[in-house]
């Protein structure tokens, strides 16, 4: 990678000049004028020598143009002492040459060649319906899964869902308080059918909160159904489907595939035995009739690994899915994403499975995305009153139908959805993990701003020109205009972002980037003429710029997981 080459000549000639072993940052100058990269090695190196800043910066720039790189094309002192670094022409034409002979390969790297890594993400419970909180793990885990892929791992994607637990019992209990038939119900859409399971998780769960007697036959309950006990193991099951099977759906429309689920059910078991092997160890310990990880001795906070009841908690199961994960699939990392508010939750679940799994533990990643939040404030499925995934998609969808209806986006079948989910999808993964977001529909849909449809308007541009065109992979062409330069400026560093995106879990990288060299082509667009241009070989060049803009936004926006129209 050419930022790797140009920190190696650095070493080099600081090698040689004897100034010593510091340690050199080569980053991107804000402004392209500024060069292609820059670096502040003389303002680091210049006070421990006794010597000027820009004096050091001056014979360190000399020193390298001696090295006649064929990667620089000049090096210039800025300011107090930074140095700048323009890279050859040379080098820009033939990596966007590169774009276009490797296509979708373009950017892939192997640095996690042989890495095996399971990514467990969305998470949602049956008999709870899927918010938008599920809508945005998934969204983070997909892109995750996608960047690692592209760096060379070997990825498992997984789900872990809650089918036992006081939430499956609060929606048992509301389903058998609102009589509804089970044959009635059978007969009614997949869609209806989770709205009942709403309605009654919302009225089981009020009803736990406020009801001394409904709270004592939900907690009955959920032992019978841990139990699997005859009496509510038709209701469980059918409902139980339900909610698995409108999941598929969702995943469906997210372009998500998962390669195993995994259910608390199934790591209950395995869960227990851990714990009572801890308990034996001293990892936990006995609290009134209970038994609990003692998290306040290690400056984090006690948790129940085991009920009163003799029941593993939703904390020992995840012990549990822990171990069956690394039996399925012996990986060398596990990622766990899920929303920020439970980040004290799995401190302390991290803690329990460094002393009882050390292997484990020290391989697990829990990474916390930010809330998602609108004009109705924080989303709470406590009380009923959620944002569901569907109907944000499906709102978001209309509008696209509005937009096709007054000309901004073309009348092309398929496109609403591709649009509709890719406006969420970016305006989700451009925000760093971690933050919370506010989710601005008018501005998310806009195809002249920083969002989803502008980019994936820009790309459909391209293949518009490039339907009219024969894509070469040779030019002579070097009279770039400023424009041309710019793109050509932005190209290169795709194989970096894909690299620092993957090391860093941080999607709104490659969003960065998208955006900017979409702003950079339809710059360029608005200028100059692609088809129409002034000779043979401008013609030519131009095109060949298109085709690698369009092929750099489509391996973008798949790194997104966002859908690139061939027309809008």
């Amino acid at each position: 990678m050419i930022r790797e080459e140009i920190r190696i000549l650095f070493k080099k000639v600081l090698k040689e000049m004897k100034i010593g072993d510091f340690e050199i940052v080569i980053e991107h100058p804000e402004v392209l004028e500024h060069g292609d990269y820059a670096t502040n090695i003389a303002l680091v190196a210049a006070p421990k020598l006794g010597r000027s800043p820009r004096e050091l910066a001056q014979e360190i720039a000399e020193k390298i143009k001696e090295q006649k790189s064929k990667f620089i094309e000049k090096v210039e002192v800025a300011g107090p002492g930074f140095i700048n670094i323009f890279l050859s022409r040379d080098y820009l034409v033939n990596e966007f040459i590169e774009v276009i002979k490797q296509k979708e390969k373009y950017g892939r790297g192997d640095e996690l060649k042989g890495k095996k890594i399971i990514v467990e993400f969305t998470d949602p419970n049956p008999f709870k319906e899927f918010h938008i909180g599920h809508l945005y793990s998934n969204i983070v885990g997909e892109s995750i899964s996608r960047l690692l892929e592209a760096n060379g791992a070997n990825i498992r994607r997984v789900n872990y869902q809650g089918d036992v637990g006081m939430h499956v019992a609060k929606a048992i209990w509301g389903m058998e308080k609102k009589k509804a038939s089970l044959t009635v119900l059978s007969k009614k859409t997949l869609e209806e059918k989770m709205e009942f399971l709403g309605q009654s998780y919302a009225l089981g769960n009020t009803a736990f909160e406020n009801n001394k007697k409904a709270k004592e036959e939900i907690t009955e309950l959920n032992q019978k159904i841990f139990d699997l006990n005859k009496d509510i193991k038709d209701i469980y099951e059918k409902g139980r489907k339900w909610s698995l099977d409108y999941f598929e759906e969702m995943y469906k429309r997210l372009g998500t595939k998962f390669d195993s689920y995994y259910f608390e059910r199934d790591s209950a078991e395995v869960g227990l035995k851990i714990v009572k092997e801890g308990l034996k160890k001293g990892v936990f310990e006995e609290s009134e009739g209970a038994v609990i990880y003692p998290g306040e001795k290690k400056g984090l906070h006690n948790r129940v690994f085991i009920n009163s009841k003799g029941l593993p908690t939703y904390e020992a199961k995840e012990l549990g899915l822990a171990l069956t994960k690394y039996k399925d699939f012996e990986y060398d990392l596990s990622i766990i994403i899920t929303g920020n508010e439970i980040i004290g939750y799995f401190k302390v679940l991290l803690s329990a499975l460094k002393e009882m799994e050390p292997e484990l533990g020290e391989k697990t990643n829990h990474i916390a995305h930010g809330m998602v939040r609108m004009s109705r404030g924080k989303m709470s499925s406590r009380t009923g009153t959620i944002i569901l995934a569907k109907d944000l998609l499906d709102e978001m969808k209309s509008r696209v139908v509005i937009l096709m209806e007054s000309s901004e986006i073309q009348k092309v079948k398929g496109v609403e959805e591709q649009v509709a989910v890719g406006a969420v999808k970016y305006s989700l993964l451009r925000v760093g993990i971690g933050k919370d977001i506010i989710f601005d529909i008018e501005k998310s849909l806009s195809i002249e701003g920083d969002s989803g449809p502008y980019i994936q308007y820009t790309y459909a541009r391209c293949k518009s020109i490039l339907r009219k065109a024969k894509v070469s992979k040779k030019t002579t062409y070097s009279d770039f205009s400023l424009q041309e330069q710019a793109i050509l400026r932005q190209v290169y560093r795709f194989q970096e972002y894909v690299k620092e995106a993957g090391d860093r879990f941080s999607p709104n990288l490659i969003a960065s980037f998208s955006i900017e060299l979409a702003q950079a082509y339809n710059s360029f667009y608005n200028t100059h003429r692609v088809l129409q241009a002034e000779n043979k070989e401008q013609k030519n060049f131009r095109i060949m710029l298109t085709a690698a803009v369009a092929q750099l936004l489509s391996n973008s926006l798949y790194l997104l997981g966002i859908e690139t129209p061939e027309q809008m």
